[in-house]
């Protein structure tokens, strides 16, 4: 059975001393088939031009569908690696928070395929990403 609560603390710990730490993120919410983190849009993630840098959205995506990837694996015997990652920038963002959410499009015994949704605080589309990661053996 699914534990959300047991999952949102993993998913914490991982972050520890990572990119998901410097651009603080925090997982908030999860489910037997989606993820759902926030990011804070301020300097630290923008664009020259006082943006929500596109790189910054996708580290977001990249990190919400890495890690809900966690939630279909034995992580004692195995590990998710990003191996595609693409990403449509629809709305620009100067300042708030941005939501991601990864919901599972495909579940398969060594490939994953996400869709992750980063929207604003009204639910706005901010960007469109797709992710797929590869299911390895863990390395001893």
């Amino acid at each position: 059975m699914f534990d959300k609560n047991h999952f949102l603390e993993v998913c914490k710990k991982i972050s520890k001393n990572t990119l998901m730490e410097t651009l603080e993120i925090e997982f908030i919410d999860a489910g037997e088939d989606f993820l759902k983190a926030k990011m804070p849009v301020n300097p630290r993630v923008h664009q020259p031009m006082g943006l929500l840098h596109g790189g910054a959205s996708v580290a977001l995506a990249e990190s919400v569908g890495s890690a809900a990837s966690i939630m279909f694996i034995n992580p004692e015997l195995q590990e998710v690696r990003g191996i595609e990652i693409s990403a449509n920038h629809l709305k620009a963002k100067r300042e708030g928070t941005v939501y991601g959410t990864a919901k599972i499009i495909h579940k398969g015994r060594t490939l994953h395929l996400w869709e992750i949704r980063i929207e604003d605080e009204e639910g706005k589309l901010i960007s469109l990403c797709k992710l797929s990661n590869m299911v390895l053996p863990r390395r001893k």
